[in-house]
């Protein structure tokens, strides 16, 4: 009996997830920090990633981090204390869930920063990001890129099923609207924040699973951890892994082609 397609590609995260267990007790061996950062468009994968991610994890040793709106006490505050404040301990891993990279792509979009405020953070997030790796914190950035087809298919399908509706926020329906804005923005922030210290990785989006995966091997090879199994597969693929050095050629060529950035 054939099992059904979603079960399989459960199963097939299992060996990863159970790498991850590793990882995390290594974190907790070495007393080290680690920090992953999922960002990308609404509707990308980073939710679904990410409870794949922690699902066997030991919850006294992991958060995942999604901050709301910020209150007007937060707002007078240097723009990343509030992030700090969740910053993990010894020992411990913290999942962002958007980032302190809302001011460089959804605050720009809609105007919820100045001009003056995002470009002070893309001048001030690299040393930022610098300190932080060079005092032991282990750094993940993912982008989660996903076509604006795709898109628009998922918010449909948030639109029409009861159990995904609560998905669904205002600024998603205005996502598809500002399509080139949040394209425009990706590719400042690709091309200001992705750097040696603190690189970007690409994961294509477009099929969930493999997204999915191939979001935990990028995960596991940041960490230095023993005991790897020999029978999983720790190689990204490059059909869906890619750095920002690659992107960012491939949106140039897009923009040479066509007169702007696209995807």
């Amino acid at each position: 009996m054939t099992l059904p397609r979603k079960v399989r590609e459960e199963e097939a995260l299992k060996p990863y997830q159970v790498e991850l267990l590793k990882l995390q007790r290594y974190l907790e061996d070495e007393d080290r920090r680690m920090i992953v950062l999922f960002e990308g468009r609404d509707a990308a994968g980073k939710g679904g990633t990410i409870r794949r991610v922690t699902r066997y994890m030991n919850e006294k040793h992991y958060r995942v981090v999604a901050l709301g709106k910020p209150t007007e006490e937060q707002r007078s505050q240097w723009y990343f204390q509030r992030y700090v404040a969740q910053f993990p301990s010894g020992g411990e891993m913290v999942l962002f869930d958007r980032s302190w990279y809302n001011r460089a792509m959804v605050e720009p979009v809609f105007g919820f920063c100045t001009d003056e405020e995002h470009r002070n953070f893309l001048r001030g997030v690299v040393g930022f990001e610098k300190d932080l790796v060079r005092q032991g914190t282990i750094l993940v950035k993912l982008y989660f890129s996903v076509t604006k087809e795709e898109q628009a298919r998922r918010f449909d399908r948030r639109r029409d099923d009861p159990l995904r509706q609560w998905k669904l926020s205002e600024i998603d329906v205005q996502a598809q609207e500002h399509w080139d804005d949040f394209t425009d923005a990706k590719y400042q922030m690709l091309r200001r924040t992705s750097t040696a210290d603190a690189p970007w990785t690409i994961v294509r989006s477009e099929d969930k699973h493999q997204a999915r995966l191939n979001a935990m091997r990028v995960i596991l090879n940041a960490v230095p951890y023993g005991g790897r199994s020999g029978e999983v597969d720790f190689v990204p693929d490059p059909d869906i892994v890619v750095s920002a050095a690659q992107e960012l050629a491939l949106m140039e060529a897009d923009r040479i082609r066509s007169g702007k950035f696209t995807g």
